[in-house]
């Protein structure tokens, strides 16, 4: 009877555990250089649905090109720096990065999946998310232009 009723106990003790739904995302990598000036970088997201994915995944993609840097993929491409080396940009231009960065603003103009094909795409869905791999294309010297211009990081050979 004692053994009956602490399988009782036990079992309904384990119907109220959840499992982690830790997420780790893969660090965003440089696939290549083309001669205009951009970079094709693939990143991870997690989103609702593809449509979301690929907006967020290209808005990812321009954020990490300007703060971040990107690292370098397994094929011979030097590390992506950072057009922005000051810590501090976002805050001290947080007005101008909330209007770039805004949905269908500034940001659409330097990101986009043009290079996308069938096999560089992959997904796995976890729940009521899916994780998704996605391949954008960045043009990283326009965007320094712009940058540069809107006086958020300095000219060349002007520090």
């Amino acid at each position: 009877m004692y053994f009956v009723l602490g399988t009782i106990v036990l079992l309904l003790a384990g119907c109220g555990a959840r499992r982690s739904q830790a997420y780790y995302a893969a660090p965003s990598k440089v696939l290549s250089a083309n001669y205009d000036g951009s970079y094709v970088i693939r990143v991870q997201v997690r989103a609702r649905n593809a449509a979301i994915a690929f907006t967020d995944g290209q808005r990812k993609a321009v954020q990490e090109v300007i703060f971040d840097g990107v690292s370098a993929g397994s094929n011979g491409i030097a590390d992506l720096k950072p057009l922005c080396f000051d810590r501090n940009a976002r805050e001290k231009h947080e007005d101008y990065f909330n209007a770039f960065f805004r949905d269908g603003g500034e940001w659409t103009k330097y990101a986009s999946l043009h290079d996308k094909r069938t096999a560089t795409t992959t997904y796995e869905r976890d729940g009521r998310q899916m994780i998704e791999n996605v391949t954008v294309s960045v043009d990283r010297a326009a965007l320094k232009k712009k940058l540069q211009a809107d006086g958020i990081i300095p000219m060349e050979g002007r520090y």
